[in-house]
C-alpha cells in the first residue's frame, strides 16, 4: 500500500481566462514536511486550497489522502486535514481551550449542548502542552499576542488527528520571538508526529521549519523545481524563482538569504 498522502499529477488551473496553475505535478508521503515557495502571486496558496480540498483543477487530478477530487464529498474530506490558517477567527469570546476543542468539531465555534469527552479534553490538553501554550489554556483569545494565536490553531487542527497538516504562512506578521517560538513547538510536533505529512507556505525562507524535507519552487505557476530541500533550496535555484540574485546558507538546519557578493566593511 502507498503511504503517499497527496498526489498532483499535471494539474492546470484557470479563473477567469488567467492559467493561475500551469501543468504542477506532487506528490507528498507520510512523514515529509514539504515547503510552498516563490514570490507573491506565484500560485502557492491556490495549489494550498486544492490540497486542502476547497477547490479542484481545471485540468489534471488531486488525490488527498486516497479520494481524487471531483469523486469525494469535499466537506467530508477536509475533516481528515489539518489546516492552519492565520486569518482564522473564533466565533465568539473563547479560551485557548475551547478554541482547540473547536477543532473536534471543525467549527468556529463551541457546538450548543456538545460535551466534549474525557479523551477530548486529554487530547486538547496535550496539544495545549505540546504548543507551548499550557500557562494561557484559560486565556481568552482576545488577549493573546499574534504568536500564541498561530500556535492555538495549529493546536485546534491537530484535535482530529490529521494524516495530514497544511500551513498557510503561519510566521506572518509575527516578531522574531513569536517566530521562534513558533518554529520551535512546530519542529518538536514534526519530531513527535513521525507518520505526519505537513505542507507549509511561505516566501520567507527564514520561516522555514528545521525538520523541513523537501521543497517545490514556483514561479508564475509552474513548478521550477521539487524534491529534497538540499537539492531545490540552492542559490541558482532561489535567485531564479525570486528573479533576484542572493545567497542561500544553511547553519544549523535554519535557512538565511544574503546578498549575492559579500558586502566590504
Amino acid at each position: 500500500m502507498s503511504d503517499s498522502v497527496l498526489n498532483v499529477a499535471n494539474v492546470t488551473v484557470v479563473r477567469s481566462g488567467n492559467a493561475i496553475l500551469q501543468d504542477v505535478s506532487l506528490t507528498v508521503h507520510a512523514g515529509e514536511h514539504w515547503a510552498l515557495l516563490g514570490p507573491n502571486g506565484a500560485g502557492k496558496t491556490t495549489l494550498l486550497k486544492m490540497l486542502g480540498a476547497f477547490e479542484h483543477p481545471t485540468t489534471g487530478t488531486v488525490e488527498v489522502l486516497g479520494h481524487r477530487l471531483g469523486r469525494v464529498d469535499m466537506r467530508a474530506l477536509r475533516a481528515g486535514i489539518g489546516h492552519v490558517d492565520p486569518r482564522h477567527r473564533p466565533n465568539g469570546p473563547l479560551t485557548v481551550r475551547e478554541i482547540v476543542l473547536t477543532g473536534a468539531t471543525n467549527t468556529a465555534a463551541l457546538v450548543p449542548r456538545w460535551q466534549p469527552t474525557p479523551d477530548q479534553l486529554a487530547e486538547a490538553d496535550r496539544l495545549i502542552d505540546l504548543l507551548g501554550l499550557t500557562h494561557r489554556r484559560d486565556a481568552d483569545w482576545e488577549i493573546l499576542s499574534q504568536g500564541q494565536r498561530g500556535r492555538t490553531l495549529i493546536a485546534r487542527a491537530l484535535m482530529p488527528k490529521p494524516r495530514l497538516l497544511l500551513l498557510d504562512e503561519p510566521a506572518t506578521g509575527l516578531d522574531l520571538a513569536g517566530r521562534e517560538q513558533l518554529l520551535e513547538r512546530v519542529d518538536l510536533l514534526q519530531r513527535t508526529h513521525p507518520d505526519l505529512a505537513s505542507v507549509l507556505v511561505t516566501h520567507h525562507l527564514e520561516d522555514l521549519p528545521p525538520g523541513t524535507t523537501h521543497a517545490m519552487l514556483l514561479r508564475d505557476g509552474r513548478a521550477l523545481a521539487a524534491g529534497p530541500v538540499d537539492e531545490v533550496i540552492t542559490t541558482p535555484n532561489i535567485s531564479y524563482c525570486f528573479d533576484h540574485p542572493v545567497r542561500i546558507l544553511r547553519d544549523e538546519r535554519r535557512w538565511s538569504v544574503r546578498p549575492a557578493q559579500p558586502q566590504l566593511n
